[in-house]
């Protein structure tokens, strides 16, 4: 059918209007302009869908919400269908006579602000979407027309995942995600209600596991290197980097999940049998760690040292290195030039997982007097045989960040689709899509929470390869002598809060004790370990723990794991002494006979006991166990003070008693129910910690990183007279600044934190610090944690705390004081941007006093999941 418009112009009213081309077609061919993208609609008319599949969507028929189509049990034909064939080769569907521009292929962005699983770009980031993405989907899109394997897709698959692949496929352009901007802003004010938006985030969470499945399975041959590897022999370092590499150029969690799983498909599927070295390999070098937390194995090679073994392999000098490094602020990035410029009269013999993890070991365990030279010499030949991008990493590996935004809790759940994916490869009978996604997501979430209760890979993923994701339960418990993360409180500003909380259930206040956490081991064997709160070994730091705990130990007691706190005390008075007179004592080669500050300790739950774990028992039964079982000591073992008082007046009372002794404040808890089981690696709303410090202030301390400083002046003159602090965030593995602190050090401090900080300097900004506006006069590493306590929060054009979170702009400290160094804490520790934004969400609607906004999340649990 063929339309003729005539259309008139008054020239005055449109300067410099460009050529105007109607393109009027069938709704099975391309994209359509619109009038209304040229001409102002009138007042009041709502303007039509800027992107359409048939004309009568134009005129007259309501436009449909997309929804999720109702998967039905399939046969087993239908798994065959999303499954990989034996040899692990990729099938692509090929592309359907399907119209791109759909409103069922369009998401709509339902909130500036991006919160769900799908997107974790900064408003930068968002910016540049466009080509980023298209520049991540190319290779991909490349790789499916050119393959020779074909499959008809299967019309059962569900629209969610036909939606996935499809945008993948063809992927939008610029000009186009402009054209809809205006049309989305519009639909997010129109559709805006909370729970309109919550229903949006539900259909993407249930979709996710779904889409990763079919998005890890079709790029397999993406993240495989040419010609793959044979089953059974060693996994390609070449792989992994490539996987890194892919990583690295993508923002969206769930594209980088479906690489991670599709990399760990290759390798459990290609491994020999009994093989459980492989995986555990690869999924520690995911995370850049050789062993558990509490085995004491760390990397963090000096700038000093591996400028030298780069220049040494790449045959330049030291000089030229550093003016690279000055010039790039990335050593992986100097390391890769530099190999890849440099003539070679051979190929190297290509790198396996084996022989670079086992070269990361030896180099870290290196010690003695001829450990630099050694230490030197392994680096040497590591990058002597790298190709392509694989010296970027391996030296990111040896500094102890590979800054590619891979978080550890993305890797479980990679792993977990992974075994599931492989085990229906090798299964008679395929699981339907609907079971397939439901056991997809049973499986990350039986992986995550038996890590929480037996982290260390070392257990976890041979007992995975051995008895399957179903009995992994079963054989993965809770252990003495393995630490799990410790269960943290969430921060409250008023009794009222509290009250609020625990609104007709029993709870139970504690002291806050001013000290360290620890975690106390019995193994069956009858050897005793202490743990800090990062696992962290610190048996050799306690000795006089060490000695001390039998004699706390009733003879009923086989073997236990307590939760307690260290506290310094005056040896003479039995007086609670604070943190700073603990951080004194040696943290190494400590002799009993030369300690000056004593320790207690205060128990206050108990989790394991004569080989039954109790997490899921409640905190009555297990704080009634605790005192069956332990008996106290004066001045070396008690447990936490507590009252169950459930008055205002009661609980003010019992905070001023703890403030009177020495302690932080009270945690308040949850005593009866599932909501107080203990939950490892989580910061619930089922403990709540409150601080004499809050009742005034913006409900907590925060812990942050050192990462410049500011030359002092007048009596500061030798001296750093400010320092630059930013926030961890884990998901992107970066440094947000957060403010400049210049109050609360003493003359004496601050020449303290110089001789401390000074070491640290660094000749440019690490790559990984997102500096904003701050102009600090020099840069430190990242490594040092500070207490910070401050007035309230403000949004700041300048800092990049949490920016994207709760707005546009970051988050910013005001009046913020130095409190005192957290020792005990790593830069990994600190607080994050989550926290963070929560806070503020939190102090604007307190000042709102009541109104209608609503912090989303504000009671919600988080923490490592």
């Amino acid at each position: 059918m063929f339309v003729t418009v005539t259309i008139r112009v008054q020239a005055n009213r449109i300067p410099r209007l460009r050529p105007l081309t109607l393109r009027f077609f069938s709704s099975g061919m391309g994209r359509q302009q619109t009038l209304g993208k040229f001409f102002p609609m009138p007042a009041g008319t709502k303007h039509p869908p800027p992107q359409q599949s048939k004309l009568e969507e134009m005129w007259g028929t309501k436009r449909k919400r997309h929804t999720k189509s109702e998967p039905k049990d399939e046969p087993a034909e239908d798994m065959d269908e999303l499954m990989p064939e034996e040899e692990c080769s990729v099938a692509q569907p090929p592309p359907q006579p399907v119209d791109l521009k759909s409103d069922k292929l369009r998401k709509v962005k339902r909130r500036k602000i991006v919160t769900s699983d799908d997107e974790d770009a900064s408003p930068a980031e968002e910016q540049n979407a466009p080509d980023s993405a298209s520049k991540t989907s190319q290779p991909f899109s490349n790789k499916a027309s050119s393959s020779k394997t074909v499959e008809k897709p299967s019309a059962k698959v569900g629209a969610a995942a036909k939606k996935s692949h499809f945008e993948q496929q063809y992927p939008r352009s610029p000009d186009e995600d402009e054209d809809k901007s205006e049309e989305e802003e519009t639909t997010s004010s129109d559709e805006g209600a909370n729970a309109a938006e919550e229903d949006v985030d539900e259909e993407e969470l249930e979709e996710g596991a779904s889409q990763n499945a079919e998005a890890a399975l079709s790029r397999r041959k993406e993240v495989d290197i040419d010609g793959g590897w044979k089953a059974g022999d060693p996994v390609p370092y070449a792989a992994l980097a490539k996987v890194f590499s892919l990583i690295e150029a993508t923002t969206k969690r769930l594209e980088k999940t479906a690489l991670l799983t599709a990399f760990l498909y290759l390798v459990i599927w290609r491994s020999a049998k009994k093989d459980t070295d492989s995986l555990l390999q690869a999924v520690y070098l995911c995370i850049n760690r050789l062993s558990p937390d509490y085995v004491g194995i760390e990397l963090g090679i000096g700038e000093s040292l591996l400028i030298k073994a780069i220049g040494q392999s790449a045959g330049r000098s030291i000089a030229v290195v550093k003016a690279e490094l000055k010039k790039d602020g990335d050593l992986g990035l100097v390391a890769m030039n530099s190999k890849n410029s440099q003539k070679t009269l051979f190929k190297p013999k290509p790198l396996t997982l084996p022989f670079v993890f086992k070269s990361l070991k030896e180099i870290a365990l290196s010690s003695g007097q001829s450990s630099q030279t050694k230490k030197v010499s392994i680096i040497t030949k590591l990058l002597a045989a790298c190709q392509g991008s694989e010296a970027k990493y391996i030296v990111r590996s040896l500094e102890g960040k590979l800054r590619i935004g891979n978080a550890e809790r993305t890797v479980l759940v990679a792993l977990a689709h992974a075994s599931v994916l492989v085990e229906q490869q090798r299964a008679t009978k395929k699981l339907s899509q609907e079971k397939l996604t439901a056991r997809l997501e049973e499986s990350a979430n039986i992986i995550k929470a038996v890590y929480s209760e037996l982290p260390t890979y070392d257990l976890v993923i041979p007992a995975l390869l051995e008895v399957g994701i179903d009995k992994l339960r079963e054989n993965c418990k809770l252990t003495p002598g393995v630490p799990l993360k410790p269960m943290l409180a969430k921060p409250t500003k008023a009794i009222g809060e509290v009250l609020d909380r625990f609104e007709n259930k029993r709870f139970t206040c504690e002291y806050k004790y001013d000290g360290e956490r620890a975690q106390v081991h019995k193994l069956e064997d009858g050897t005793i370990a202490v743990f800090s709160r990062n696992s962290e070994d610190m048996s050799k730091k306690y000795p006089d723990l060490m000695e001390q705990l039998p004699e706390c130990v009733k003879e009923n007691t086989q073997s236990f794991v307590f939760d307690a706190e260290a506290v310094a005390i005056d040896k003479d008075t039995g007086k609670l002494m604070p943190f700073q007179e603990l951080s004194r004592r040696k943290r190494k080669d400590v002799k009993v006979e030369d300690i000056q500050v004593r320790v207690c300790l205060f128990a206050f739950d108990l989790l394991y006991l004569n080989g039954e774990p109790l997490l899921q028992k409640p905190l009555t039964e297990r704080k009634q166990l605790l005192r069956e079982h332990f008996q106290q000591v004066a001045g070396e073992f008690d447990f936490a003070k507590s009252s169950d008082g459930e008055t205002t007046d009661e609980i003010q009372a019992f905070l001023e008693e703890s403030v009177k002794d020495g302690c932080e404040g009270l945690m308040i808890k949850m005593l009866e129910g599932e909501h107080s089981f203990y939950e490892p690696s989580r910061r619930t709303v089922n403990w709540l910690k409150l601080k004499k410090d809050y009742l005034a202030g913006v409900g907590d301390s925060l812990d942050l990183i050192v990462v410049g400083g500011y030359y002092g002046k007048g009596k500061r003159t030798n001296v750093y007279g400010a320092f630059l602090l930013a926030c961890y965030d884990a998901e992107s593995e970066e440094y947000q600044t957060i403010c400049k602190i210049g109050t609360g050090f003493s003359d004496e401090a601050l020449q303290a934190h110089y001789e401390t900080l000074k070491p640290l300097e660094v000749t440019k900004v690490r790559s990984d610090v997102k500096v904003g506006g701050a102009k600090p006069d020099v840069w430190f590493e990242p490594k040092i944690v500070w207490e910070v306590l401050t007035a309230d929060l403000s949004l700041s054009p300048i800092y990049t705390a949490a920016k994207g979170l709760a707005d546009d702009r970051g988050i910013s400290l005001r009046f913020p004081r130095f409190i005192r160094v957290r020792d005990d804490k790593s830069a990994d520790d600190a607080t994050g941007p989550e926290q963070i934004a929560e806070m503020y969400e939190r102090q604007v609607l307190a000042q709102s006093k009541g109104g209608k906004k609503k912090s989303k999340g504000g009671d919600a649990d988080d923490g490592f999941w």
